[in-house]
């Protein structure tokens, strides 16, 4: 794997995203995260089209309390455009897990939304001693058999579509209001776009649709080794006016495999939650792991 690749030239503002942002020397190259507080860690991972940004809420509340991680994906965010890398989510886990291994991170707390599931749940099994606790939102991590699954990826990887998310930037401009109850300002906004600034810094987005259906197998592997985790606490904050993972398709998986689950309804929330009910989140952190 070559080690070169592009950098993004944006530079957060420091009153909505107030953090030093840290880096560490990947596989693949510069990754950036953030490593705000202390005591227990919490592990924040992001999904499409998304980063550490996100979690700006979260981190902010909890940061008194935890040791907040929160990693931007090669591709994303701040992070590296890798020369030679797939973009695909297993790669994705790869590098989150070298970056907890070099952290040294002990006793841990793993949050995951959207594909921030999957790839926290496949490093979370993989370092079980090591993890205390498990949060997901709006997530899955098995192989998706749906039928908006079948519909959903094959049409975002479309000619059409592809062509949009490359050039119009349509995740970002589209699904994430699509995707909110409350309305981003432009400033806000300009974080998601900043860090995608053009056609060559969204290949990473327009893959994770791909994914879906091309990371079947890998999904397999985790449910498979989600048993492993089955002793650990659960948090379940789920949006519950999210039309991608209603809760009646996902909520009752999600506690079958674990034997001590608590759900928290984020009632006004749709599928980014870390936008709409960042308050009512790191509150159910708190007083679950706190």
């Amino acid at each position: 794997m070559s080690e070169s690749g592009r950098m993004i030239d944006f530079t957060p503002s420091p009153e909505l995203y107030p953090f030093e942002s840290k880096w560490f020397e990947s596989s693949v190259g510069k990754v950036h995260y953030i490593d705000e507080g202390s005591g227990r860690p919490i592990l924040f991972l992001h999904g499409n089209p998304t980063w550490s940004f996100l979690y700006r809420g979260i981190v902010s509340r909890l940061k008194g309390q935890f040791r907040c991680v929160a990693i931007d994906y090669p591709g994303f965010g701040l992070s590296v455009h890798p020369d030679g890398y797939g973009y695909t989510a297993k790669e994705h886990a790869g590098i989150v897990g070298e970056l907890v291994d070099h952290l040294e991170l002990q006793d841990m707390i793993v949050m995951g939304q959207d594909w921030g599931g999957p790839i926290g749940t496949s490093v979370a099994i993989e370092r079980k001693d090591r993890v205390s606790g498990m949060v997901i939102g709006n997530s899955w991590a098995w192989k998706m058999n749906r039928m908006m699954t079948r519909v959903f990826s094959p049409l975002m990887t479309s000619p059409p579509i592809q062509w949009a998310i490359l050039n119009r930037n349509f995740f970002v401009e589209r699904l994430i209001p699509a995707g909110l109850t409350r309305k981003l300002s432009k400033e806000e906004m300009d974080h998601y776009r900043g860090v995608q600034p053009d056609r060559a810094a969204r290949k990473g987005v327009a893959e994770f649709p791909r994914e879906l259906i091309a990371a079947g197998p890998w999904l397999q592997e985790i449910e498979a080794g989600l048993p492993a985790l089955g002793d650990k606490p659960l948090l379940l904050v789920w949006g519950m006016k999210d039309f991608a993972f209603s809760p009646k398709a996902f909520i009752p998986k999600w506690k079958s495999y674990f034997k001590d689950s608590v759900l928290v309804k984020l009632p006004k929330a749709r599928h980014f939650i870390q936008e709409d009910a960042p308050e009512e989140i790191a509150k159910a952190i708190a007083e679950r792991f706190g």
